[in-house]
């Protein structure tokens, strides 16, 4: 008995390995028995990077083999299964688009195992996104016979490009395609624009912003090019207590272009209409130019008005009374007046709210002895007026001392 107990604890563990491959390799076996292959493609779906798109198609996942109970197997189709790739935290560069990446490929119903697929690993390449500046520019075409073209004005003069590097790097300009037309019509409109390289052929796909720009281009024959100063158009009146100091204009002068006949009657340019309706800040506002038709402006689309307001300054006139200062009780002063008029100065704002009851004219009588004094009035107020003038500016105050009071008579002595 002893042997045999001896004989079955000898070398344990190697038994117990033995037992537990032996039981891994007969669960394989049966597993390879049962497995199935689904014989469909499932699409990749990548989650891409903010800074990068993808520039190569990404190949179906083929050949998924599963396990499930035999009734589930039979139920399974293409929306069983769904397959990703998960690249946001890719970070391709232009040297090293290349990035090789997992595939995980998942079950919808839990009861499905998946086992395997093609392929497990896929190679894609990246590109990473960039945005740059570029001037917009003007495509024409063939000007029909007799006709002259003025350069054209543009809403803006850049758009900002974005999208992948390889695409964006050989974007020189921003493209506005117009037709002009053989009955000589100037061109006034809204143009969709297109990234183009230097030989102006098409790059894409790119985002451009703005996305369109608004072309105008006078056509004719026998045009004329005369310099006007602008005239900016100022209307409305501003806010209570202020006016306008000054209006300047950038630029101030103009080339315009149009037949011989418009351009003799304009002396000027004039701009659109700016409200300054209640207005108490300095403005400043781009604003277009008011041509008559036929006349257009070269080069320019708009032109920048600033608007300087200022307080108005006026004064206003109290009567106020005089208040002692430095008075002594055992004398008596007397005032040339009792009231003065105070004239004060400060923009119209300040004034009004300016209230006469708290004025108070000082007269210093602090030191003065019996007699007749010349004395300043002084006036103190509030720092944002002024002290203009006083009427009279100074008065006379006549000082003198109380009468003593006559001492009592001594009581006469009484008789015997």
């Amino acid at each position: 008995m002893r042997r045999a107990f001896e004989f079955v604890v000898r070398n344990w563990p190697l038994k117990l390995a033995a037992i537990i491959v032996a039981t891994l390799l007969y669960a394989g076996l049966v597993l390879s028995q049962s497995a199935q292959v689904w014989p469909g493609s499932i699409p990749i779906v990548p989650k891409l990077p903010t800074s990068a798109v993808l520039i190569t198609n990404l190949p179906p996942v083929k050949n998924i083999r599963y396990f499930a109970p035999a009734e589930v197997a039979q139920g399974l189709t293409r929306e069983s299964f769904s397959a990703s790739v998960d690249l946001s935290q890719a970070n391709p560069s232009s040297d090293n688009p290349s990035v090789t990446v997992k595939v995980d490929v998942v079950a919808l119903d839990p009861r499905v195992t998946i086992l395997g697929f093609d392929p497990p690993l896929i190679t894609v390449k990246l590109d990473p996104l960039i945005s740059k500046q570029v001037p917009i520019q003007v495509d024409h075409g063939d000007v029909p016979p007799g006709l002259e073209l003025r350069d054209p004005v543009l809403s803006v003069s850049t758009a900002l490009i974005s999208g992948p590097e390889s695409v964006v790097r050989l974007v020189t300009g921003a493209q506005a395609r117009v037709v002009v037309q053989p009955s000589g019509i100037d061109v006034d409109q809204t143009v969709d624009l297109v990234a183009v390289d230097v030989r102006g052929e098409v790059q894409s796909p790119v985002d451009i912003e703005p996305s369109s720009v608004h072309v105008k281009i006078v056509v004719g024959s026998g045009l004329q090019n005369k310099t006007v100063p602008v005239n900016p158009i100022v209307t409305g009146t501003p806010a209570p207590g202020f006016e306008v100091a000054s209006v300047t204009v950038t630029p101030s002068v103009v080339s315009i272009a149009g037949n011989a006949d418009a351009l003799a009657a304009l002396a000027a340019a004039d701009t659109d209409p700016i409200s300054i309706s209640g207005a108490s800040a300095n403005l400043t506002r781009s604003v277009p130019l008011a041509l008559p038709d036929g006349v257009d402006a070269i080069g320019v689309g708009s032109v920048t008005v600033a608007i300087e307001l200022r307080p108005v300054a006026g004064t206003r006139t109290f009567s106020a009374g005089i208040v002692l200062s430095g008075a002594r009780d055992d004398r008596t002063y007397s005032l040339s007046t009792a009231t003065v008029l105070v004239t004060i100065g400060g923009n119209i704002a300040d004034l009004d709210r300016l209230d006469p009851r708290s004025l108070a004219v000082v007269v210093d009588v602090d030191g003065l002895g019996p007699g007749i004094h010349k004395v300043k009035l002084k006036l103190s107020l509030p720092a944002d007026v002024t002290l203009v003038a006083t009427s009279p500016a100074e008065v006379t105050v006549t000082v003198s001392d109380n009468a003593s009071p006559s001492p009592s008579p001594s009581p006469s002595p009484s008789g015997p």
